[in-house]
C-alpha cells in the first residue's frame, strides 16, 4: 500500500514476541514466522498490507551459511512475498536498526505500513560456533590490539581484579570486553561489585514475571556474588546467556491507522528513532560516549528529557552495561550509575523502573531480536498490559540498544522514545 509523502506521525500498531531461551526443534524461520503472526493479528493488518519487511538476523549466515537472502527464505513461506524485503544485520542493534529503517520508510511517505523483524538461533550442538559468532561483531583485524587497549584502562594491579578468573570456561569474547569496561568503571568512579551485584538481582526479580524470558529465577545480591566468575568482575548472573528467539513489529503511519475500522486505541506513538554510530573518542570523555550522543539525539527529537521518562529497557548484556546506559540516558550523573542503582531506582516500585522484562541477563539476548524485544516489552507497559510487572501510569518509554565495539565503545546504538496513547 503505497502513502503519499510527508512526516506524518507513527504509530506502533502491532507486536509480536517469541518465548527466548533454547529452541533445539525450531529454525530460524519458524521463530521469525511466530513473531511476525503474532504481529500481525495484534496489529489487525493483513500480510497483503505489510509495504515493506526489515528483517535483521547475523546467525542463518554464520551458522546456516545463509548469507544472501535469510529474510526472503524465511518470509516467504509466510504470505509475504509482495513487499520487499530488506536484509539487515548491525550486530546487537540489529533489531533497533530494523525499527529505525521501518520509522524512517513509514514517515517518508513509501507505504502506510512496514514490518520489522528480528531473528536469532544461537543455541547450537557446537557452542563454540555459536560464541564464535560474537567474534564479528568488532575488527577482526585488530581484535588483540582492541582488547589489549581496553585491558589498559584498568591496569591489572588495580584492586578492581584481573582480566578474567581462572576456570571461567567459555564465553563470549564480549563479556571481556565488558568485564575490562567495568573494571575501568569502578577504577575512575569507584563504582562496587555489589552494585553489579544489585543491577543483576533486580533484573533478575523482574523476569519472575515474564512468561518471555529465558531465565526466571529470583536472586539476592549474595547470591549473585557468590556464582562463578565469568571475566573479572563478572560472575554468570550478571551476563546475558546464549538465545534463540524472534521479535517483530508494525509500524503504521497514523492518519492510516485511524481510517481503519479497529482504530488505534491500543497504538504506542512513535516520538524519536535516533540511530548512531560510534567516534574515536579518547576513553577520558566519557560524556561524549556514543550512548549519550544517541540519547540525547532522542531526547532532542521528542523535545523531551529524562525526567519525563516513567520506563526503560537498555542493553544490559552485563550488569555493567544497564549502569552504563543509566548514566548515559541522563537518569543520574555520569560516575552515579552504581549507587543509583543500588538505591533501588530502577527496579519496579522505584522512581524509574529500568528492564522490567528482566533485560538481557534474565529475558536472553538472541542479537538481532533484542532491540524488538525491548520494544515489544515497552509497548505492552505504554498499553497497561504487563501484568505483575506493570509500571503504574506509564507513559513515556524509552529502548536503548547497542551493538558492536569499535575503538573503546559500541560501533552503534539505537535509543527509542514511545509515548502512549491512553
Amino acid at each position: 500500500m503505497t502513502a503519499s509523502a510527508g512526516t506524518d506521525d507513527v504509530l506502533i500498531t502491532g507486536v509480536g514476541c517469541t518465548p527466548f531461551g533454547r529452541h533445539v526443534d525450531r529454525t530460524a524461520a519458524e521463530l521469525a514466522g511466530s513473531a511476525v503472526t503474532d504481529a500481525l493479528g495484534d496489529a489487525g493488518v493483513a500480510r497483503h498490507e505489510i509495504g515493506a519487511v526489515f528483517y535483521a538476523n547475523v546467525s542463518q549466515k554464520a551458522l546456516e551459511g545463509q548469507h544472501m537472502i535469510p529474510g526472503q527464505v524465511a518470509l516467504r513461506p509466510l504470505g509475504l512475498d509482495r513487499a520487499p524485503v530488506i536484509n539487515v544485520e548491525n550486530a546487537c542493534a540489529g533489531g533497533a536498526t530494523a525499527l529505525w529503517l521501518a520509522i524512517a520508510h513509514v514517515r517518508a511517505g513509501m507505504s502506510d505500513t512496514a514490518l520489522a523483524v528480528g531473528v536469532d538461533k544461537l543455541v547450537c550442538a557446537d557452542a563454540a560456533r555459536g560464541l564464535a559468532v560474537f567474534d564479528g561483531a568488532l575488527d577482526v583485524h585488530r581484535r588483540e590490539e582492541t582488547l589489549a587497549g581496553l585491558r589498559a584502562l584498568a591496569p591489572e594491579d588495580t584492586p578492581s581484579g584481573t582480566e578474567a578468573a581462572p576456570g571461567a570456561g567459555e564465553r563470549s569474547v564480549f563479556m571481556d570486553i565488558y568485564a575490562s569496561l567495568a573494571r575501568a568503571h569502578m577504577r575512575r568512579f569507584g563504582t562496587t561489585r555489589e552494585q553489579l551485584a544489585a543491577v543483576a538481582a533486580k533484573n533478575h526479580a523482574h523476569s519472575v514475571h515474564n512468561p518471555r524470558a529465558q531465565f526466571r529465577k529470583s536472586f539476592t545480591v549474595d547470591q549473585v556474588l557468590a556464582a562463578r566468575e565469568v571475566a573479572r568482575p563478572l560472575t554468570v548472573p550478571m551476563c546475558s546467556p546464549v538465545s534463540d528467539g524472534a521479535a517483530a513489529v508494525v509500524v503504521t503511519r497514523a492518519a492510516a491507522a485511524r481510517a481503519r475500522t479497529s482504530g488505534n486505541a491500543r497504538a504506542v506513538r512513535v516520538l524519536a528513532s535516533a540511530l548512531v554510530s560510534g567516534s574515536d573518542r579518547a576513553a577520558d570523555l566519557v560524556e561524549q560516549h556514543i550512548g549519550r550522543r544517541a540519547a540525547l539525539a532522542a531526547y532532542e527529537q521528542a523535545g523531551l528529557g529524562p525526567r519525563d521518562v516513567d520506563v526503560a529497557e537498555v542493553h544490559d548484556a552485563t550488569a555493567f552495561g544497564e549502569i552504563q546506559q543509566v548514566e548515559n540516558l541522563g537518569f543520574c550523573a555520569i560516575g552515579a550509575g552504581g549507587p543509583w542503582s543500588s538505591s533501588g531506582a530502577g527496579a519496579l516500585g522505584g522512581h524509574l523502573p529500568i528492564n522490567p522484562s528482566g533485560g538481557l541477563e534474565s529475558r536472553g539476548h538472541p542479537v538481532s531480536a533484542t532491540g524488538l524485544a525491548q520494544i515489544f516489552e515497552l509497548v505492552t507497559q505504554l498499553r497497561g498490559e504487563a501484568g505483575p510487572r506493570q509500571v503504574p501510569r506509564a507513559r513515556i518509554a524509552v529502548a536503548e540498544n547497542g551493538g558492536g565495539l569499535y575503538g573503546i565503545e559500541e560501533a552503534v546504538a539505537a535509543v527509542t522514545i514511545l509515548g502512549g496513547t491512553r
